[in-house]
């Protein structure tokens, strides 16, 4: 029988019952979900099921939030966004954040180390062979692929281990995402956890250990890879694919 302490050493997080606010309004209503170390997760779910406001919940950038969010088996509830950073979780959200009047190389060097282990610039640049090439041009001179590569690439330098990716497929080219999904199974291989909210389907099955289905703020169904196809017309139904 496995112990809980080695159950746990497996578990990069841990979400139980989480509720989430904005204002008045009642966004999460219990979540539950657990990523283990080196996995790539989903949510899946329709616009406005709540999955986005799952990763803001998990770094604390919601209005209120209850329940409890285990990283690497530490209790984060009453964290700051900036040590859950700390902590090795790096968040890209869907508007990017990328800084329009630097270069991609400003952007690149301008945050923070906050654990070792980040790629070196020279690392980034193999990965992302656009971004050397457009190295001295501004944000606002990127495409939106380039634009995407970047925010991606800036979180990998803070040395985050854990990365919460938010739609980072939506209006891009057939081109880009599918370098975007050789990048994330190289990640994998490095050992990266990764938790991809991702509205496209069809990019995301292939690459995912394990899918959650959010509705209405709940976790409704969990779908491994090996039951994906059985389950094809469960999540069918949930996702209206």
């Amino acid at each position: 029988m496995i112990s809980k302490d080695v159950v746990k050493k497996y578990e990069q997080l841990r979400i139980s019952n989480l509720h989430a606010f904005y204002g008045e309004s009642h966004i999460l209503h219990g979540i539950e979900l657990v990523v283990n170390r080196g996995e790539l997760v989903t949510l899946l779910g329709r616009n406005g099921a709540g999955r986005s406001t799952t990763l803001k919940a998990i770094m604390n950038m919601v209005g209120r939030r209850t329940g409890s969010i285990m990283i690497n088996g530490e209790e984060t509830m009453s964290c700051a966004p900036h040590n859950i950073a700390r902590l090795g979780v790096g968040y890209c959200p869907e508007h990017r954040g990328i800084f329009a009047s630097l270069s991609v190389h400003e952007n690149l060097t301008l945050p923070p180390v906050v654990r070792s282990g980040g790629m070196s610039l020279e690392e980034i640049y193999t990965m992302f062979p656009n971004l050397y090439e457009r190295r001295f041009s501004q944000g606002t001179k990127l495409s939106g692929g380039e634009q995407q590569m970047l925010a991606l690439a800036r979180i990998l330098r803070t040395g985050a281990n854990m990365l919460l990716l938010d739609e980072i497929t939506e209006g891009l080219a057939p081109v880009i995402v599918e370098k975007l999904g050789e990048v994330l199974v190289d990640l994998k291989s490095k050992g990266l956890t990764i938790i991809l909210v991702e509205q496209n389907f069809h990019f995301a099955a292939p690459l995912a250990d394990r899918h959650y289905v959010v509705e209405h703020g709940r976790i409704v169904e969990e779908v491994s890879a090996a039951e994906l196809q059985a389950k094809q017309p469960v999540l069918d139904r949930y996702l209206g694919v």
